[in-house]
């Protein structure tokens, strides 16, 4: 009888911890259902799953991206590991595709973007085997040299404190994560700003939120319509979202460099531009939405261009530019999904007004949001604020705020860049 009471009490004090660790079991179960249910298509680079052991679905040789399929938890491993690499973002979800969607479904997809990596890659090579007569005949558009003189005074405004005004305006919201309130009250008052800073501008412009289904945060828009050939587009962007991936800590994420700095380059080009007289082409500004969970904004943004048949001439992509980790006025130039015909343009432009020191790389698919643009069939031109193995270590913590470390002298060569960029190829 003692032995039995003894057994049930031991029964009894056991029983709390069972009831836990069955409640435990539970909670991890319907997780793990849960992110099974979260399996979504993804663009990535080979590297990056190889490392982590992701099944790969189709690849495209020639880039190295792969198709994969991930849960939101691998979706996270993979910007973690991205980040320890070095490099940005790392993906793009493929948002097209229902969530439900097969297979087969999403290599047909996969199929029709490594096709369209095929026609840039071939449109590279024509460019460097033809000549400027042969290049118009078969639809490459030759480069112009642009307007110097004006391009010199334009340039030549470009204000330091204008950019570190903006960046710290942007990295005094405690998060630019595009699923907060925080980046809605963001996004509102830096649609504001941009307002402000046009106020002056008589030339026909509009300025416009852009909706998503991928993300609740809305991209800007920013339209100056072009007085000769409006159809034909000039396209500048940067990513206005940010994101903390620490394990531990708070999870502010100021983004200072990543990427106040390319948002506060994007609206110092603007006002520039909208402080002069009319482009003949359209010039269309933006800061993205989501590229931090994916490239959500502009991969719907490029799609849309696509589908609608724009004439977009050129891409300028701006993320990350305040931090000289290869020392100041030496700049990184991505080579992997961007047009040789737009890196030939940006040598010109250093050779004609900048004089500065030009590093090529390659960061990967997905890095930024010049991806979206790419995989559409545009051409498209990133550069950097270093080499990626030299950027800023302190990007995607609460740690990326405006340092010692920081210079501005560096990041307005990025808007020199952009206002040279846009009188280029928008005259």
């Amino acid at each position: 009888m003692n032995k039995n009471l003894r057994q049930f009490r031991a029964l009894a004090l056991l029983l709390p911890s069972l009831l836990a660790t069955a409640q435990l079991f539970s909670i991890s179960t319907q997780a793990s259902n849960a992110d099974e249910a979260g399996r979504r298509f993804v663009l990535t680079d080979l590297s990056l799953a190889k490392k982590l052991k992701f099944e790969t679905l189709l690849n495209h040789d020639a880039t190295g991206t792969v198709l994969v399929q991930l849960s939101e938890v691998q979706r996270d491993e993979l910007v973690h590991e991205a980040h320890e690499l070095k490099r940005c973002g790392g993906h793009e979800l493929i948002t097209k595709l229902k969530p439900d969607a097969s297979v087969v479904e999403a290599r047909d997809y996969a199929r029709g973007v490594f096709k369209t990596f095929d026609a840039q890659l071939e449109k590279d090579r024509l460019y460097v085997e033809s000549a400027s007569q042969k290049k118009a005949e078969i639809g490459l558009p030759t480069i112009p040299s642009g307007p110097k003189n004006s391009i010199t005074k334009a340039i030549a405004q470009v204000s330091e404190s204008n950019l570190k005004d903006t960046v710290e305006f942007l990295a005094k919201y405690p998060t630019r994560n595009h699923k907060t309130a925080d980046a809605k009250n963001a996004v509102i008052a830096f649609k504001a700003r941009i307002e402000e800073t046009l106020k002056f501008s008589t030339l026909p412009y509009t300025v416009d939120f852009i909706s998503h289904t991928s993300t609740p945060m809305n991209s800007i828009r920013l339209t100056i319509k072009g007085a000769v050939a409006p159809d034909e587009i000039v396209v500048v962007g940067g990513h206005i979202d940010s994101i903390n991936q620490s394990f531990f800590g708070s999870k502010k994420a100021p983004g200072a460099d990543d990427n106040a700095s390319g948002s506060a380059n994007v609206l110092e080009a603007a006002r520039i531009i909208a402080l002069g007289t009319q482009p003949s082409r359209t010039i269309e500004f933006y800061w993205y939405a989501g590229e931090e969970g994916g490239l959500l904004g502009s991969a719907e943004i490029a799609a849309s261009a696509k589908s609608a048949g724009k004439k977009v001439v050129g891409v300028l992509q701006l993320d990350m530019t305040l931090f000289p980790g290869d020392g100041e006025f030496r700049l990184g130039s991505m080579t992997d999904f961007t047009s040789l015909e737009m890196r030939d343009l940006l040598a010109s432009i250093n050779r004609d007004y900048l004089n500065i020191t030009i590093i090529e790389d390659k960061c990967g698919y997905g890095c930024s949001d010049h991806a979206s643009w790419y995989k559409n069939g545009f051409p498209t031109l990133m550069p950097f604020e270093a080499t990626m193995k030299k950027k800023n270590g302190n990007i995607h913590t609460e740690k990326d705020v405006v340092s010692a470390s920081s210079s501005f002298r560096h990041s307005a060569m990025f808007s020199k860049i952009a206002v040279a960029f846009l009188m280029s190829l928008a005259e």
